[in-house]
């Protein structure tokens, strides 16, 4: 196999990471960099992001990673993308945004939920007769504050100027891909996102039913590609913008959800993948449609034709990490050494300041004394639907320090990831072996902890914080015809480490977890009283 040069763009919720690949035998990193950009949060519920925040981080990040590798545009076979998923970025006839994009986090439009499905006869927060046939078709419902068409619809009710003035509702790499090459098309799982996708063979794309029962304007709705497609080109205006050239090849990649799984090797029908990075998630790769509506469970569409995920999401995982680090863990457990930050030190042993953190706490024992912290940060989806939950500790003693409060974040997260794995469980069988990426699993004490709570073997890649932009890269390299399917993937994403679990910790993580599950029950009215 001769050797091609794919460059992927990870949109992620805070910032962008550009990575430039090499795909032959195996997917081999060559040049990467990353660039920050703002989220807006305010009280009223509201997740805002400026799109053209995105799209000046990934001009100033292509054009770093090209003048780190010396590599000739010229020789870029091609473009694509993992992105953040659910949001909402709509578009005038130029393709320029009406508004700031709306994030999957944003859940003000609490009246417009319940304006259009949670009234009347409900199953699972949802109107039967929008619910019953949102599932057939669909394989999914919109029951979610932070659900898309929500949002759609808060701007038809609040911003009915704004609203006169769509053209196309797109997602965020939608936007990007808007941007690049003129075309505002949607990648199926995207569509899938919405809510609004017709999932029956023989029938797939935009669901004409669904939208008419919530109120959805089908002109607003975009062309449906696949993952796999070539979308356009580089139009000669983003080219310059970019530093490549145009006519270059641009295809449609996927939502993190769908290409993570891919970029972690986790392709086989029937494996399983964990993803900790802003957010969380479980996913293993199934061949058919399953819901579990008391759980919030679906299995979306993905990258891969004829296969599905099965899909449990968090909200705030490695958010969590960085609250902790923010209000916890500086200038509190000796981040200063030889009154130099260990983060910035040329001569610190650490390569980052997370990983101080977690050398602090790695003597810590498992279950840190019966202290338990909920990740609930941002409200909570799965496998109970309320954005009133939040963080908290648990049962905290004259005896716990700051270690044991560090520790028991990075527990409370495993914890709730185990509940997903547990909670699929009930549906299909998840994998004995998982393979686990982003961000987290660069931490073997999370990897190691991960395995002990839910008594699975964990297996990392060479580089889990781009498992989504490895696949982003494979979508690409299967449209340009250098590998035959996504399949492939799993003998191209070599295992960098296994993690067996240690059944003594796994004893202790059992009765903590039983804990774990009671608490947002216990708590639900006064998360209510508090935050309602």
């Amino acid at each position: 196999m001769s050797k091609t040069l794919i460059m992927a763009y990870d949109i992620g919720t805070t910032g962008v990471k550009t990575c430039l690949f090499e795909i032959e035998s195996s997917v081999n990193l060559i040049g990467a960099a990353m660039e920050g950009y703002s989220l807006h949060v305010k009280p009223d519920g509201s997740a805002e992001q400026i799109p053209a925040e995105w799209w000046s981080a990934i001009c100033n990040t292509t054009k770093k990673v090209l003048a780190d590798t010396g590599v000739n545009p010229k020789d870029i076979a091609g473009i694509s993308f993992c992105s953040q998923m659910q949001g909402l970025v709509i578009v005038d006839k130029d393709g320029e945004p009406i508004r700031n994009a709306f994030s999957y986090m944003d859940q003000r439009a609490k009246e417009e939920l319940k304006e259009n499905m949670a009234y009347g006869i409900q199953i699972a927060g949802a109107n039967i007769f929008k619910l019953i046939p949102s599932l057939l078709i669909t394989g999914a419902v919109s029951a979610s504050v932070k659900d898309p068409v929500y949002k759609y619809k808060w701007v038809e009710k609040h911003e009915p100027e704004n609203f006169k003035k769509i053209h196309k509702w797109l997602d965020v790499k939608e936007y990007i891909i808007c941007k690049m090459t003129g075309e505002c098309v949607m990648t199926q799982d995207s569509a899938f996102g919405t809510l609004l996708y017709d999932i029956r063979k023989g029938k797939r794309g935009w669901s004409k039913t669904v939208c008419k029962l919530l109120g959805v304007d089908m002109k607003h709705l975009p062309e449906i590609k696949k993952s796999s497609d070539k979308v356009g080109v580089l139009t000669e205006k983003s080219a310059a913008e970019l530093g490549l050239c145009p006519g270059t090849a641009v295809f449609g990649g996927g939502g993190d959800a769908s290409l993570i799984g891919v970029g972690a090797g986790a392709t086989a029908l029937g494996d399983t993948h964990v993803y900790s990075g802003t957010s969380g998630w479980v996913g293993t790769v199934v061949d058919k449609s399953i819901v579990d509506t008391s759980a919030m469970i679906a299995a979306i569409v993905g990258a891969q034709d004829n296969y599905f995920n099965y899909f449990a999401e968090l909200e705030t995982a490695g958010k969590c990490l960085e609250w902790v680090k923010d209000h916890l863990a500086l200038d509190e457990i000796g981040i200063y050494l030889k009154k130099e930050n260990v983060a910035e030190s040329k001569e610190s042993v650490y390569t980052s300041l997370y990983d101080y953190m977690t050398d602090a706490i790695k003597d810590v024992p498992a279950g840190c004394g019966g202290v338990i912290f909920t990740p609930w940060l941002h409200g909570n989806r799965c496998p109970f639907e309320d954005p009133n939950a939040r963080g908290m500790f648990f049962n905290i003693s004259l005896e716990t320090g700051k270690t044991e409060l560090i520790r028991a974040v990075l527990e409370g997260v495993c914890y709730h990831l185990r509940w997903f794995i547990e909670t699929q469980d009930k549906k299909i069988k998840t994998s004995d072996t998982i393979r686990f990426v982003g961000g987290g699993a660069l931490s073997s004490l999370t990897c190691q902890i991960l395995a002990d709570c839910t008594g699975r073997t964990i297996e990392t890649t060479p580089s889990p914080q781009n498992a989504g932009s490895v696949g982003a890269a494979i979508t690409a390299a299967v449209g340009l015809g250098v590998i035959e399917n996504m399949e492939k993937a799993k003998a191209l994403v070599k295992v960098e480490a296994t993690y067996k679990p240690n059944a003594a910790n796994k004893a202790v993580y059992d009765k903590n977890f039983e804990v774990f599950k009671q608490l947002y029950k216990a708590n639900k009215k006064n998360f209510s009283a508090l935050n309602g």
